[in-house]
């Protein structure tokens, strides 16, 4: 991946030209991980990928991770720092060698509060903007071999699901049926697991229930909402299944919001527009009855982040195009019986879309 990553490190000097951006300062977060394959966690000790107009990047880190990064980003120039140096300041040189008199410094939005001021007092003369004007826009199309990683990982998310199905799962409180799925999607060869929701019964009416200590009886709706990493692209999927028999209402509206998804994702296709796709779902939860309780939008970017651009909502104008990626998951939730959400990953092709999940999502009832 080096090669890619220092084929998109130029794709954002060029963007910073169009913007007349001076300077780019990514932190470790996904945007550092899209740039240069760099994946830490963020600490107070200062690690930045520095972008000027021209010539390679600079890395600037401490000396304990030299040795260890120095051949993950090998296209970049090193600035190492000593424990006693400010890393602030090698920044603040990296900006004056550029001659400008107020330059214009793009910061990565996961940069510590912290860093920005320190850099703020130490640039005085700079304008500082948010960096994600130039790598939202650049992360917004995914290229092949992302699809092809979120593809794998989608298909990871679908063999646990598949997997859970053959569970006993009544007398089981959520929280082991959270460490359940999360073991499942391990086994399935993810290598983090992102997030498990798991909500029973009157909790799956609340859309992003935390696991709790409620035991799972029949006759529960149950949402199940999860995902993972695969060479740091996510996954993530919802199925709503029952445990024994489900209520008769609770059979209509999983119906209606199975078929609000699917409308949903006929739907798509490059020039129609976010709000559109959401339109479309909203439309049919409404002629039934339901778009009241249809409470979140339709759906939201995925790739490095679990939530990204771009989002399927009403009111944003952005026109999908070839290689976005995004979820679809329309829901209905009634507070106090229960909840019902689908949803599924899907990449816009030359001609519509193609789902990234492929589970059952039939309204299965478990034992």
């Amino acid at each position: 991946m080096a090669g890619e990553h220092e084929r998109r490190c130029l794709a954002a000097q060029r963007a910073m030209a169009t913007r007349g951006v001076d300077c780019l300062v990514v932190a470790p977060s996904s945007d550092l991980i899209y740039l240069a394959g760099i994946a830490v966690e963020p600490s107070e000790r200062l690690l930045a990928l520095v972008l000027l107009p021209f010539g390679p990047p600079t890395l600037v880190l401490p000396r304990l991770e030299a040795t260890k990064l120095a051949e993950v980003a090998a296209f970049a120039s090193l600035a190492v720092w000593e424990e006693t140096e400010d890393p602030v300041a090698l920044v603040a040189r990296l900006v004056t060698s550029l001659g400008a008199d107020s330059p214009v410094v793009a910061v990565g939005e996961r940069t510590f509060a912290g860093t920005l001021l320190r850099l703020q007092r130490a640039l005085p003369e700079a304008t500082f903007v948010s960096a994600d004007a130039i790598l939202a826009e650049l992360r917004l199309i995914k290229s092949p071999a992302e699809v092809a990683l979120m593809r794998a990982a989608g298909a990871m998310a679908d063999e646990a699901y598949v997997h859970l199905l053959g569970e006993k799962l009544s007398g089981r409180t959520e929280t082991e049926v959270a460490d359940l799925l999360a073991g499942l999607l391990r086994r399935a060869g993810q290598e983090s697991v992102s997030f498990v929701i798991v909500g029973s019964g009157p909790n799956s009416a609340a859309p992003h229930h935390a696991p709790g200590g409620r035991r799972l009886a029949p006759g529960d709706v149950v949402v199940l909402d999860f995902g993972g990493t695969h060479e740091h692209y996510q996954s993530d999927m919802t199925r709503t299944i029952a445990v024994g028999e489900p209520p008769s209402a609770a059979k209509r509206v999983y119906e209606l919001v199975a078929q609000a998804q699917e409308v949903a994702f006929r739907t798509v296709r490059p020039g129609v527009t976010a709000s559109e796709v959401d339109a479309a779902a909203r439309a049919h939860l409404t002629a039934a009855g339901f778009g009241d309780l249809f409470i979140h939008r339709t759906g939201h970017g995925l790739g490095l982040d679990v939530h990204e651009e771009p989002y399927i909502v009403a009111g944003n104008p952005l026109p999908l195009r070839e290689g976005m990626v995004f979820s679809i998951e329309p829901g209905v939730y009634l507070p106090g019986e229960f909840g019902v959400r689908v949803e599924d990953i899907v990449v816009v092709t030359a001609d519509g879309a193609e789902r990234l999940n492929n589970a059952p999502r039939e309204f299965f009832s478990l034992g």
